[in-house]
């Protein structure tokens, strides 16, 4: 009976004690409250008494907000609408549709692919998401789409014909209070900041060498050459339906 098994490695986050309240209410018909508030010491007993404060009251109401309070937060804006979004639907797993123009971010590579990891200008970019999934799309101009405007394949490795991205090991975490501009910024920031690998499929998202046309942009300030983006035969507009 002496062999004993340490199971606590089996335990969930472990929770201590730190605070403790007491409402006292008085007896009658107008009766009133009062709420003290104790600190607890090294083994949970209950120590310095007072009566809670207006910032204990405040930390308090903080960790009591539901799951549904920060669900109705979700992809909410801080403050005017950003601009480059052109379509949200905020329901349980939320979409966001947004664009960007020509700009210049740091991208990484694979070291199989012979391209340096550095700095690139990237073709202005149409962007779809949830919060587990991201797809992507290439647009001829900085112009803000509108539901006509045509589609191109997004020039990078990692992306299906269809426009979605394969993330491989990236750990996707998209709180459920995100803000919009959390959102978008979170999405980007997972696409760029992952390693491009490899073409999927079939086919070759652009008019020419993907490796090539890399190679001879990163640590340069020369834009995208957009005569090598190749139409998908779709709109804005389909993204939409």
């Amino acid at each position: 009976m002496n062999n004993l098994n340490d199971i606590t490695e089996n335990f969930g986050t472990l929770y201590f004690p730190k605070s403790a309240l007491v409402f006292y209410e008085t007896k009658g018909i107008n009766t009133d409250m009062y709420v003290e508030h104790f600190d607890m010491d090294r083994n949970g007993n209950p120590i310095n008494a007072h009566p809670l404060t207006v910032k204990e009251a405040n930390v308090l109401a903080k960790s009591l907000q539901t799951d549904e309070e920060k669900n109705q937060a979700f992809l909410k804006p801080k403050g005017i609408l950003p601009t480059n979004i052109l379509h949200i639907n905020p329901s349980e797993k939320g979409t966001v549709l947004w664009y960007t123009k020509t700009q210049q971010r740091q991208l990484y590579f694979v070291n199989g692919l012979g391209i340096p990891n550095g700095k690139a200008k990237v073709p202005p970019m149409l962007w779809l998401a949830n919060k587990n999934s991201l797809s992507v799309f290439a647009l001829s101009s900085d112009r803000r789409p509108i539901e006509k405007t045509p589609l191109h394949y997004a020039p990078f490795f990692n992306v299906y014909e269809n426009g979605n991205v394969c993330m491989g090991t990236v750990n996707i975490d998209i709180q459920n209070s995100a803000s919009v501009e959390e959102f978008i910024q979170a999405w980007e920031s997972y696409f760029f900041n992952s390693y491009f690998s490899h073409l999927l499929g079939n086919y070759n998202p652009i008019k020419g060498n993907c490796v090539t046309i890399w190679k001879d942009l990163i640590g340069t300030d020369n834009p995208f050459p957009k005569e090598v983006l190749k139409p998908n035969n779709k709109t804005l507009k389909n993204l939409l339906q």
